[in-house]
C-alpha cells in the first residue's frame, strides 16, 4: 500500500506543538545537541537528535510532514524514516534496530506481540493508529461524471457479477444518469497491497464479500496492473475501467471517483467525510493500545461518513525505551499529532479529528 501526493508542498510548519512531558527509558543514536529546554512552540524537545524509523510506505508522505514539523519545533533534531514495508517495520522494531515501526496493521497476537514485548524490555508495545488515508473507487466512463455505488454493488463489480454499466443493480443507485450499455473493466493490484486487503475487508463487512481478503486481490475478475501508479493510470487510459487506490494517485491521474451511499446518502470523498468516519472509530485495544476496529470504520452508517479507509499504525514501547530515547520519541509524536497534521490533505491523507487526536496525544505523554 502507497500513499503519495505527486508535488505536495510540504512546506515547513509554523511550531505549536503542545506540551510534552519528559520521561522514560534504547542506545541507538547519539544525544549531543538537542537541550530539554523548552522550544518556541512549547514543546520540551531534547534526548537524542536523530531517530530512526522503519515500514509501511502508505505514510511516507505524511511521516516526510511531521519530520518538517518536528524540525521547526525543535530545531537540530531529524528522524530518518526508511519505507520498506510493513512487514519490515515490524521485524526491524522487534529487532531493537529502530526506535519505533510503522504497519498497515497491528501487532499481531502471539509471537509478534511477544516479541515487542521482550525489545522493550518486558513491556507492552502499543499501536497508535496516526495516519489515515482514504481509498478512492477511481473509475473512467464517458459521459458519467458522477457516480454513486453502495458496497453490495461495488463487490458485485469486483467479482463480475455485475459486469454492464448500465446494470439494473448501478442504475437504481444513479436515477437519471445515463449509464452506456459497456463492459465494465475492472482493474486490480498484481502486487500485495494493503490496499487491496483493506478494500476486501471493507466489501466483506458492509457488501457481503465472499471472496476472502488478504493483500491479494481475489475477486477472480479483471487485469492486474501493479502498484497504485499502475492502476491509476490503467484506469486513466480505458474508457470503462474502474478500480479501488488512494486518494492521492486518483487525484494525481484525474480519475473521477465514486460517491459510496451507506444507507444514510451518496456521500463525496473529501477530508471531512473521511474524518467523520474516523471519528465514529472505536478502539478494541485497551488503554493506551490503541488498536482499531475497522469494522466500526467500514460498517459505519453514519450520515455523511465515507467510510473506506486505511489506517497506518506507529508501533512504540509503552516502557524501556532509555530516557533521551523516550523524550525524543514523545517530542516527535506529540508534533506528528498535533501541528503536523496541517499539511496532510495537501499530501492526500486525512488530518485526525479532534477527539481522536486527544486519545494519540494522551497515549504518547503515557511513554515512559
Amino acid at each position: 500500500m502507497k500513499i503519495q501526493r505527486h508535488g505536495a508542498v510540504l512546506g515547513l510548519v509554523a511550531a505549536s506543538a503542545l506540551l510534552l512531558s519528559a520521561c522514560g527509558s534504547d542506545n541507538n543514536a547519539g544525544t549531543g545537541g538537542n537541550t530539554n529546554t523548552p522550544a518556541a512552540s512549547g514543546a520540551e524537545c531534547g534526548g537524542k537528535t536523530k531517530l530512526n524509523a522503519e515500514g509501511s510506505s502508505a505514510q511516507k508522505n505524511a511521516i516526510d510532514a511531521f519530520v518538517q514539523a518536528y524540525q521547526a519545533a525543535c530545531p537540530g533534531t531529524d528522524l530518518a524514516y526508511n519505507p520498506s514495508g510493513s512487514g519490515a517495520g515490524v521485524k526491524n522494531f522487534n529487532a531493537g534496530q529502530v526506535d519505533f515501526g510503522g504497519s498497515d496493521s497491528a501487532l499481531k497476537d502471539g509471537a509478534e506481540t511477544e516479541a515487542a514485548a521482550k525489545r522493550c524490555q518486558g513491556n507492552p508495545a502499543w499501536n497508535l493508529p496516526l495516519v489515515f488515508g482514504p481509498v478512492a473507487i477511481g473509475y473512467k466512463v464517458s459521459g458519467v461524471d458522477s457516480l454513486v455505488l453502495d458496497a453490495k454493488t461495488t463487490a458485485a463489480i469486483f467479482s463480475g457479477a455485475v459486469k454492464k454499466w448500465n446494470d439494473p443493480a448501478i442504475k437504481a443507485l444513479n436515477g437519471s444518469a445515463n449509464l452506456p450499455d459497456k463492459d465494465i473493466a475492472v482493474i486490480y493490484r498484481s502486487d500485495e497491497s494493503g490496499t487491496t486487503d483493506n478494500f476486501q475487508k471493507y466489501l466483506k463487512v458492509a457488501g457481503g464479500w465472499t471472496k476472502g481478503d488478504g493483500k491479494q486481490f481475489k475477486g477472480g475478475v479483471g487485469e492486474g496492473k501493479e502498484k497504485s501508479a499502475g492502476v491509476a493510470q490503467a484506469v486513466g487510459s480505458i474508457d470503462g475501467a474502474i478500480t479501488y487506490v488512494e486518494w492521492s494517485f486518483a487525484q494525481d491521474n484525474k480519475l473521477s471517483t465514486a460517491k459510496i451511499d451507506s444507507g444514510a446518502g451518496a456521500v463525496e470523498l473529501t477530508a471531512e467525510s473521511a474524518g467523520k468516519a474516523i471519528d465514529g472509530a472505536k478502539v478494541k485495544g485497551e488503554g493506551n493500545n490503541l488498536v482499531l476496529d475497522l469494522d466500526s470504520i467500514y460498517g459505519s452508517k453514519a450520515a455523511g461518513a465515507y467510510p473506506l479507509l486505511l489506517a497506518t499504525y506507529e508501533i512504540v514501547c509503552s516502557k524501556g525505551y532509555d530516557a533521551d530515547t523516550a523524550k525524543a520519541v514523545k517530542a516527535f509524536l506529540t508534533v506528528a499529532a498535533s501541528t503536523g497534521q496541517q499539511q496532510l490533505t495537501e499530501a492526500g491523507y486525512v488530518p485526525l479529528p479532534k477527539a481522536f487526536q486527544e486519545k494519540i496525544l494522551t497515549a504518547v505523554k503515557a511513554i515512559a
